[in-house]
């Protein structure tokens, strides 16, 4: 574990519920990354394929016309590993608090 992975914890949403009603790669799950300073960052990610099962609901987003949500980052699964992989990334490339907002 290198010093970035020791600074913060990595809370998911998905991680609270059910057994087996957290699909990797057709779902989304908010994340919370809190800092050792205790300052809390938030994000939504978002796999690619829920792009198209969230549109195909009907009554919302105009049944299916357009498609938002804050602070939402797209990844191929919505898995723990992904997940800490690309804030990882985002840290080191300096982009975190442009993607994440402050809680």
């Amino acid at each position: 574990m290198n010093d970035k992975e020791q600074e913060y914890t990595v809370w998911l949403e998905a991680e609270q519920w059910k057994r087996g009603e957290w699909t990797p790669d057709d779902d989304s799950t908010d994340a919370i990354v809190t800092w050792k300073d205790g300052s809390r960052w938030g994000a939504t990610f978002v796999a690619y394929q829920h792009i198209q099962t969230l549109t195909k609901r009907t009554g919302e987003c105009l049944s299916g016309a357009y498609l938002w949500m804050r602070e939402m980052i797209l990844v191929d699964q919505v898995s723990r590993s992904r997940i800490e992989e690309v804030i990882q990334h985002l840290i080191t490339s300096g982009e975190f608090t442009q993607v994440f907002r402050d809680l």
